[in-house]
């Protein structure tokens, strides 16, 4: 992530850790949000999506950005 935030310093980056069940914790940690960026494993099949993925897409109040972990 450190090369994206130096290739692109004017794009405010807050990482959150929070624990919890994903449906319950996303919507409150992106509430105020402009985007919510969640990775996803590469080992899975491409159309599979994760339960942390899947919580993201149906609950968070912002856009979803879905990345690929490599």
């Amino acid at each position: 992530m450190l090369p994206w935030r130096a290739k692109f310093p004017a794009v405010e980056v807050v990482p959150h850790v929070a624990s919890g069940r994903a449906a319950p914790v996303l919507p409150a940690a992106c509430r105020d949000a402009g985007l919510l960026v969640v990775g996803r494993r590469s080992r899975r099949p491409p159309m599979l999506l994760g339960p942390v993925v899947h919580a993201a897409l149906h609950h968070a109040n912002c856009p979803v950005s879905v990345v690929p972990q490599g």
